[in-house]
């Protein structure tokens, strides 16, 4: 019977030591994004630029400040701001959305965000939330 429990408990440790539940560490502080290869580092599926050629526009995105439509069947409109926009965010785990609402509310429809938080400021009005 010791080793039936033996078995059960060894089979489970080992089962369970092959999850893998964490995002790999970045391999630098920042890693800007760039289209073409030339001569550089590939991480988190982008290549980087040369830490020594950024500016401060690779850290900028001119649009989070102008309001979305709402006129459509929910009501809002999100304006999504990843490292396809801003080239900074590669290898940072992060990234920004606008949301807009109608005036006389509008609908987030539901949705997941695996391996990740969702913060809301809300600017103006009311937002009613649910989880």
């Amino acid at each position: 019977m010791k080793s039936f429990h033996f078995l059960v408990l060894l089979s489970l440790a080992l089962a369970f030591s092959f999850a893998s539940a964490f995002d790999p560490s970045p391999l630098q502080d920042f890693c800007v994004a760039i289209p073409e290869p030339k001569n550089a580092v590939f991480v988190n599926g982008k290549f980087c630029k040369n830490p020594n050629l950024t500016v401060a526009e690779d850290f900028f995105f001119p649009g989070l400040n102008v309001p979305g439509n709402t006129g459509n069947r929910v009501g809002s409109n999100v304006t999504l701001v990843n490292v396809d926009k801003l080239f900074g965010l590669n290898t940072l785990g992060i990234s920004l959305a606008r949301l807009d609402f109608a005036p006389n509310g509008g609908l987030n429809p539901p949705h997941t965000h695996p391996r990740a938080t969702e913060i809301l400021v809300v600017v103006e009005g009311t937002l009613m939330l649910a989880l």
